[in-house]
């Protein structure tokens, strides 16, 4: 298994997902990944290492749309099952290749309803961190502009920012857009690194502005930042357990679905301790004493 990234609340989920599932159906699981989500040659060496190994299966949270195309080919090419999650790659479902995807339309909508509720149906907002080498990252941005324009027509999108995974290149983002609108409502953040990056400039440059921030992908999820609304989640927990579950009936010659599609939740400070949620969110896998240990690295 091979998440975009390591030690975030975004993708540990995935590894307490797909342990639980491993165990259940006497699987190992390797966990590996870059500790930077712009280490696009790390993770395509890591793709081809395992591509090269003895594994039965790879779970794939591609770092990006268009550069993990061939590596993903080689590896088909090879025979090894490939479930990609989160966002996609443009390879069609296939026999070896399935996606367990996050539901970026509902993404948008819950971020459009959000920004409405804040601004109260009338307002200026910034769209930063769109991310060009994310499928998901632009159709949650299109489905958030598509939605305001048709059910919210007096919010307008201000500024629609492209974004980076460099923190310092989206917080001097966040900078620039904060000093030329001074009329600013609402930043939506599109990514982990947008969002850091959105809340350490109003918090560091203008602590007395009310600029509201809605997030997607956080690394943590903790509101003692007075600037940050709501962050939109995704369920990589369940992400883990479906792809583990789905080669496994691949290998086993049952019937599986080509596609499946999970609902991103929106988290903010009245539902974030929830238990449900904080079990989706949960970063930590502790195997009782008949499950499996993880496999040893290559």
């Amino acid at each position: 298994m091979v998440p975009r990234t390591s030690g975030t609340i975004l993708w540990e989920p995935e590894n307490v997902g797909a342990q639980a599932a491993a165990a259940e159906l006497g699987e190992r699981i390797y966990w590996n990944a870059s500790t930077r989500e712009d280490d696009i040659n790390g993770q395509i060496a890591l793709v081809d290492r395992i591509r090269l190994g003895s594994h039965r299966g790879l779970v794939l949270a591609p770092d990006h749309s268009l550069a993990l195309i061939t590596p993903v080919r080689r590896a088909l090419a090879n025979g090894l099952p490939i479930v990609i999650v989160g966002s996609p790659l443009p390879i069609p479902a296939g026999d070896n290749l399935t996606y367990v995807l996050n539901d970026e339309q509902e993404g948008g909508r819950l971020a459009a309803v959000r920004v409405a509720e804040l601004v109260h149906g009338q307002g200026q907002i910034a769209l930063i961190g769109v991310n060009p080498d994310i499928a998901g990252v632009v159709l949650r941005a299109n489905s958030l502009e598509l939605n305001l324009t048709a059910l919210y027509p007096k919010v307008h999108i201000v500024v629609r920012r492209m974004g980076t995974f460099n923190f310092e290149h989206e917080q001097e983002g966040a900078e620039e857009v904060l000093k030329e609108n001074p009329d600013l409502d609402v930043i939506v953040a599109l990514t982990s690194t947008s969002t850091r990056g959105a809340i350490s400039s109003i918090e560091s440059e203008h602590p007395s502005r009310l600029v509201r921030v809605i997030g997607f992908d956080p690394d943590t999820i903790a509101f003692d930042n007075a600037s940050l609304d709501s962050v939109i989640v995704q369920n990589t927990r369940k992400m883990g357990d479906q792809a583990v579950r789905l080669i496994h009936a691949r290998l086993g010659g049952q019937r599986f679905a080509a596609s499946v599609m999970l609902q991103p939740i929106l988290v903010t400070r009245q539902n974030f301790r929830d238990p449900v949620l904080r079990e989706m969110l949960y970063t930590r896998w502790r195997p009782g004493a008949a499950d499996l240990k993880r496999s040893e690295a290559p």
